[in-house]
Formats: C-alpha cells, sequence, structure tokens
C-alpha cells in the first residue's frame, strides 16, 4: 500500500507544523509520508521543542523549511493541511497542487506574551491540540 503524502504549512515552520508533522509520524509513519514547511521559514522555537520533548517526542534537529522550496522541487501532496491560526489566514501560505487542501487553525506559539513558564503552559495546550487532532484525524483516514 503507497504511503499518503501529508504537508503541514504555516507561516515559519517553527512551532505548529513542525509539532503536527513530528505527532503524525509518531502515530501514522506507517501510513503517511509527511514534511512540513513554511512561508518565511523562521528558526525553531525553543519553548516548542521543549514542550514535544515533554511527551517524549524529540523535534530538536528539525530545521524550518520553505514552501517554496518543496514547490520548486515539484513534489505532489495528497493532503495539505495549514495549521495558521484564524488571524494569520491571509498571510497561511497556499500550495498548489491536485491535494486535498484542509485548514486546522491553532494558535501561534510565537505570539505567546507573558514569562517563559507562562509562554511554556500556552504551547503545551496547543501541542495537547495538535495532538489529539491528529489522532482524530489519523483514526478517521
Amino acid at each position: 500500500m503507497d504511503k499518503k503524502k501529508v504537508l503541514f504549512v504555516c507561516v515559519h515552520n517553527s512551532a505548529r507544523s513542525q509539532m503536527a508533522e513530528a505527532f503524525l509520524k509518531k502515530y501514522g509513519g506507517d501510513r503517511f509520508e509527511v514534511e512540513s514547511a513554511g512561508l518565511e521559514p523562521g528558526k525553531l522555537n525553543p519553548i516548542v521543542v521543549e514542550a514535544m520533548k515533554e511527551v517524549g517526542v524529540d523535534i530538536s534537529q528539525n530545521k524550518a523549511k520553505s514552501v517554496f522550496d518543496f514547490y520548486k522541487q515539484g513534489k505532489q501532496y495528497d493532503y495539505v493541511i495549514t495549521v495558521c491560526d484564524e488571524s494569520q489566514s491571509g498571510v497561511c501560505p497556499v500550495f498548489p497542487g491536485t491535494g486535498e487542501s484542509l485548514h486546522w487553525g491553532f494558535s501561534d506559539p510565537s505570539s505567546f506574551q507573558g514569562t517563559r513558564e507562562e509562554k511554556l503552559e500556552q504551547t503545551q495546550k496547543v501541542r495537547d491540540e495538535i495532538e489529539s487532532r491528529i489522532k482524530d484525524w489519523v483514526n478517521f483516514i
């Protein structure tokens, strides 16, 4: 059976799309080939790395990737899933192709305010929302 190809896309590929990629690999790696990318690739968010490590997922060696690079390489996906929050919907990248486009809105950890602990707590909430959504989707598809 061929694996379904999935691309998670957000603005910076530094948090939400990285978490979604990691969780889909964890829960559906036998059925899905998964990547993530951003419109304006940034640096991996260290609080996201910490939050993922808490649940046994190490993304510390991941790099932010450009959606344009994937497009130039001629990559095609069965599913392109944007994970920008609703306030960023105007800048959330679109990946051209024949795959099914889905949108799952999650808050952006880079926009969180407060102490480091408060930012971590908010990031943990987003992480858990993404993990739950991935688990549900894997069982549905």
